[in-house]
C-alpha cells in the first residue's frame, strides 16, 4: 500500500508530466491538447479511444506515450481472425509437470495498443472487458492481476467500416474518453516533413518517466480535492443526457466517475490540488460523447453526440460559489476497478 510519504507531490506530478508532455509533442506536432488529454486519462486510470480517419497518426500517439514511460507495452493488431485468448492467455497441460502452466497473453501489460480494435470479431472484443473494467484477468477458475499502471489505448477507424464490428455499448462506456487527432495545420504538416521525412522520430525517443512514478502520480491525483458543488455539477450533466430529447441512450454512472476522475487529473496537470467546474466542462465531450446513442430523428437531422453534450453544458447552470469548500463527504476515490480475494499477481 502506498503511505503518505510515497506519494508525489503536485510540483512532482507537473513536472514529470511536463517532460511526457513534451517527449510525445516532439512526434505528434501540433496537436497538445490530444497530448495532454492523454496524459490527463492516463494519470485517472482511465482508458483511451483514439478514433480518427487513417494516415493522422492515431498509432503514433499511443506508440510514443507508450515509448515516453519506461514500463511494459504490448501491441495488439486486432484481425478478424484473433481469438480471445490470444488476448488473455491460456491454460496449457505441461508433461513434465502432470499440470496445466498459464500462459499470459498480450493484456499483460502495463500500457497495451490495441490497433484497429474494431476489426476483431465482437466474442474477441468481449476478453477486454474484465481487464479494462477490473485490472484482472480469469482463465479456467484462476485470477490473475494486471501490473500498474494499466492502460489500453486502442485506435479505430470511423470511415472504412467494411469488414468491422463496431465496439458494443458496453466495451465504449469503459474508455474513459475519445479523442480524434484531426490533421494537422499547414504549418504543422510541414514540420512533420521535416521531422519524419528522413527516419521515424519514435526510434530516437527515450523514456522520462519511470512506471513506479506513473503509479506515485495516480496516488497524488486521487488525493485532488472535489468539493460538493463540483461533483453535484458532473451529476446533473450526465444525468441530462438521459433525458435529453435526442438520445435515445444517456451516459452511465460510470461516466460520472470516469468524469470526475478526469477531471481530478487536469486539475492536477494545472498544478490545482482541488477541481473547478472548468475542469469537468473542459472534458465533458471528450469523456461523454461516445458513450451516448442519438435518436434516429437526430441522425436524421446530423444531430451528433458532440453537439448534444455542448447543448446540455450551455443549459445545466454552472455552480459559482462553493467551489474549493471543503465537503462533506467524499465520492469514492479509489479506482473503481475492483480485485477479487484471491487473485494471482504474475
Amino acid at each position: 500500500m502506498t503511505t503518505y510519504d510515497d506519494r508525489a507531490s503536485l510540483t512532482d506530478l507537473t513536472t514529470t508530466a511536463e517532460r511526457v508532455r513534451r517527449s510525445v509533442e516532439g512526434v505528434i506536432e501540433g496537436k497538445p491538447e490530444v497530448v495532454r488529454l492523454s496524459l490527463t486519462v492516463l494519470l485517472a486510470e482511465g482508458h483511451l479511444l483514439i478514433e480518427d480517419v487513417p494516415g493522422v497518426g492515431k498509432t503514433m500517439l499511443a506508440k510514443a506515450l507508450a515509448r515516453s514511460v519506461d514500463c511494459s507495452v504490448r501491441r495488439i493488431q486486432f484481425t478478424p481472425d484473433l481469438l480471445p485468448s490470444d488476448i488473455t492467455g491460456v491454460s496449457i497441460f505441461d508433461q513434465q509437470r502432470r499440470d496445466f502452466e498459464f500462459k499470459p497473453g498480450a493484456i499483460f501489460a502495463q500500457i497495451v495498443i490495441g490497433d484497429e480494435i474494431n476489426r476483431a470479431s465482437p466474442k474477441t472484443q468481449s476478453a477486454l472487458l474484465e481487464s479494462m473494467e477490473e485490472r484482472q484477468v480469469t482463465i479456467d477458475g484462476h485470477t490473475y492481476e494486471l501490473p500498474e499502471p494499466f492502460m489500453v489505448v486502442a485506435t479505430q477507424n470511423p470511415v472504412e467500416m467494411e469488414g468491422t464490428y463496431p465496439l458494443p455499448e458496453a466495451q465504449r462506456d469503459r474508455f474513459m474518453a475519445r479523442v480524434s487527432i484531426g490533421y494537422p495545420s499547414a504549418e504543422a504538416e510541414l514540420q512533420m516533413l521535416d521531422v519524419h521525412g528522413g527516419a521515424s522520430p519514435l526510434d530516437d525517443l527515450q523514456p522520462v518517466a519511470h512506471a513506479d512514478d506513473i503509479v506515485k502520480l495516480i496516488d497524488a491525483v486521487r488525493t485532488v480535492h472535489v468539493a460538493e458543488s463540483v461533483r453535484r455539477y458532473a451529476v446533473e450533466l450526465v444525468s441530462a443526457t438521459r433525458r435529453h430529447p435526442d438520445l435515445r441512450l444517456g451516459a452511465s454512472p460510470r461516466a460520472t466517475l470516469h468524469l470526475l476522475r478526469a477531471a481530478k487529473a487536469s486539475a492536477a496537470l494545472g498544478g490545482r490540488d482541488y477541481a473547478l467546474p472548468d475542469d469537468v466542462q473542459a472534458l465533458a465531450v471528450a469523456v461523454l460523447a461516445h458513450r451516448l446513442l442519438p435518436t434516429a430523428q437526430a441522425q436524421l437531422n446530423r444531430r451528433t453526440a458532440e453537439q448534444v453534450v455542448l447543448d446540455i453544458l450551455q443549459r445545466v447552470p454552472v455552480p459559482t460559489s462553493g467551489v474549493t469548500a471543503a465537503p462533506a463527504q467524499h465520492l469514492p476515490d479509489g479506482p473503481v476497478y475492483g480485485r477479487q480475494p484471491g487473485a494471482r499477481r504474475l
